[in-house]
């Protein structure tokens, strides 16, 4: 697995490089402090997984973000910040990011979302997901369905959903499963009809909640 770690604080990414060398397998690790030396120098084919710091010198914030998505088309970004508000949160989801940390999150918690968002899951982080923002009227608790909602789902559809979650468009789903976007709108409709979401955003927290509870019911807790 190849990872991106895009933070101005030499002091945090050296900590969290020397964190991912006990990965097993142990990933290859770059560092850069932007965007732009980001893109100029890292191979947009070869990463894997971009772990961007919200508040960067130069390009920042939600741009950053989008900058960064628009040129790393295949690899997930999770942004890690000491930030901890709901709402921003929220709109860094919205945004396209397939997670995100915060850096007040102890070593044990920070591995293991790092573990499961590169295993293709979610990770959100409690306060986030209690306070989640109402969305068409309604509290984001409430369209989630449970585990029922992705039992249901076809096997394609799991695989659309996955990679929507995971912040890629259509066009770039449909060229990874080599059918129409057509075909991929359509699986994402019948699979946000299933889970009671009624978009990308809505479909993040319901898999972020999901995996949690089933993270607290392997674990006992």
């Amino acid at each position: 697995m190849n990872i991106v770690l895009i933070d101005d604080h030499s002091l945090f990414s050296e900590g969290l490089k020397t964190m991912l060398v006990d990965f097993d397998p142990q990933p290859q690790v770059e560092m850069y402090p932007g965007c732009e030396s980001a893109i100029k120098s890292a191979n947009p084919e070869a990463v894997d997984l971009i772990l961007l710091d919200y508040y960067l010198s130069g390009v920042s914030q939600l741009e950053a973000l989008e900058v960064v998505r628009n040129h790393f088309i295949n690899a997930r970004i999770v942004v890690v910040s000491a930030l901890e508000d709901p709402a921003v949160i929220r709109a860094i989801i919205e945004a396209g990011a397939a997670g995100y940390i915060p850096k007040s999150a102890t070593y044990a918690v920070l591995t293991a979302a790092i573990h499961l968002v590169a295993a293709g899951g979610t990770y959100l982080p409690a306060e986030a997901l209690d306070d989640a923002l109402p969305v068409a009227g309604r509290p984001v608790d409430a369209t989630v369905r449970g585990n029922a909602g992705l039992d249901c789902l076809s096997k394609r559809q799991q695989e659309v959903l996955l990679q929507v979650v995971q912040g890629r468009p259509n066009k770039v789903i449909a060229q990874n499963l080599k059918i129409s976007e057509h075909t991929v709108k359509a699986h994402v409709s019948a699979a946000f009809k299933l889970l009671g979401v009624s978009n990308r955003t809505e479909a993040v927290y319901a898999a972020a909640k999901l995996q949690r509870k089933s993270l607290a019911e392997r674990s006992g807790t």
